[in-house]
């Protein structure tokens, strides 16, 4: 990579972005920074860049720093052997944000034989068509710790792992949810590898959203697994699995964070070993591939419920996997109103008794905490104790109950909603 050079100029206190000749971009709160090449090679180097559409955004939080500050890799090739391993962090969300907070505060022990050196994460988002660009949870978690933030459009982007290999240099990578696909050149690029946090027994749930799949599907117990990552995805050599018993109305909503919790101490107690070479790609578990269950993408449409052909279990299933997102939902008609309404079940419970015979009506249940009642299909009962009419908020029974004022509901099945 030819040297650079750095122009800083304030900001007045604002982020302010500078596209530079490499295609690489520097944002900062209250500097910003653009680099250029030599004078001598600009003309070279602007014609290699103008055709990329690749971008790099690097932030940091009272000012931007390259990574030739102290966290650049030395070049020397006769390094004391006790040097700190160095690590990079990968993730986006929330649930990635809270495992950066508990790897960081790892790296600050003074016995620690690791260092956090940098933190990769998606690019900034616009939450409405005019607002201003939001950073991830992960970045913005970064930022306050200080942290160098990598946010390429893409993991392959040719700059973005130019940089990984000649300046950042990292011994160890470490993802959680971060949400692309990590080319052969990145996963060649840390000695010791790549570790991730999944959130499933694997091989079972492979893939995104394994969460979801193993609630949707009633799975008990479920897991985390960190593992190595290889090209092909969730598929590499698992380096600690826990299971993890949950209730029988346990929801995505507080079961992501708990197993990313759990995976997360897991992947503290494996990093000292992998960097003492005790754990390698070699000799870490291999998974059965005659087990392996992937997951699809979760479409939108998934989210409705069909009480003719599913169990009330079923169904209870998929409104606890998908209580993050696409939610569940059925169409119920109300009174004499002809027009379907469309009800997002929240909370639900499956009732241990059947019924006797099989009616379209919901009616709640007589004691004071009872929910609404829809019986299935096969006769058994679902109990939906939080529902949300379309355009309102979510509500218990009772209230929707209040709200109807003696009028009757039925649920609708999906060929009746449609008509």
């Amino acid at each position: 990579m030819a040297a650079f050079s750095s122009i800083l100029r304030p900001c007045n206190g604002f982020q302010v972005r500078t596209t530079c000749l490499t295609g690489l971009r520097i944002v900062g709160p209250y500097y910003s920074a653009s680099l250029v090449t030599p004078r001598h090679n600009r003309h070279q180097h602007h014609h290699r860049i103008a055709s990329s559409t690749s971008s790099i955004k690097l932030q940091s939080r009272y000012h931007v720093r390259s990574f030739s500050s102290t966290h650049l890799h030395s070049s020397s090739d006769d390094e004391p052997t006790n040097e700190k391993a160095r690590i990079l962090f990968l993730g986006t969300p929330d649930v990635a944000a809270t495992s950066l907070k508990t790897l960081y505060e790892a790296s600050q022990r003074p016995d620690s034989p690791y260092e956090l050196v940098g933190v990769v994460t998606q690019p900034p988002k616009r939450r409405k068509r005019r607002g201003k660009e939001i950073a991830s949870p992960v970045g913005l978690v970064a930022e306050e710790l200080g942290l160098e933030v990598l946010c390429p459009e893409k993991a392959r982007d040719k700059d973005f792992l130019d940089l990984l290999e000649e300046e950042v240099k990292p011994d160890l990578c470490v993802t959680a949810a971060y949400g692309q696909f990590l080319p052969k050149r990145f996963l060649a690029t840390p000695k010791f590898g790549t570790l991730n946090i999944h959130p499933s027994l694997l091989p079972r749930w492979r893939g995104s959203s394994p969460v979801q799949r193993s609630l949707e599907a009633g799975d008990n117990p479920v897991g985390v697994s960190v593992l190595f990552t290889v090209s092909k995805m969730d598929a590499g050599p698992i380096v600690s699995q826990q299971s993890h018993a949950i209730d029988a109305n346990e929801q995505a909503t507080t079961l992501l964070p708990t197993l990313f919790d759990i995976g997360t101490q897991a992947l503290l107690e494996a990093i000292p070993k992998v960097i003492a070479g005790e754990i390698t790609m070699e000799n870490a578990q291999e998974q059965d591939e005659s087990l392996v269950v992937e997951t699809n993408m979760i479409d939108a449409s998934e989210g409705q419920l069909f009480p003719e052909r599913m169990s009330a279990l079923e169904c209870h299933n998929r409104i606890r996997g998908f209580s993050m997102w696409p939610g569940t939902f059925l169409y119920f008609q109300i009174g004499d109103d002809e027009t379907p309404v469309k009800v997002k079940v929240v909370e639900s419970k499956v009732l241990e008794e059947t019924a006797d015979e099989l009616t379209r009506a919901i009616v709640r249940g007589e004691k004071k905490k009872d929910g609404l009642r829809l019986v299935c299909g096969d006769g058994s009962i679902l109990e939906m104790n939080k529902v949300q009419p379309a355009t309102r908020n979510v509500m218990d029974a009772k209230s929707f109950v209040n709200g109807l004022q003696g009028r009757t509901v039925v649920w609708l099945s999906g060929l009746d909603s449609d008509e």
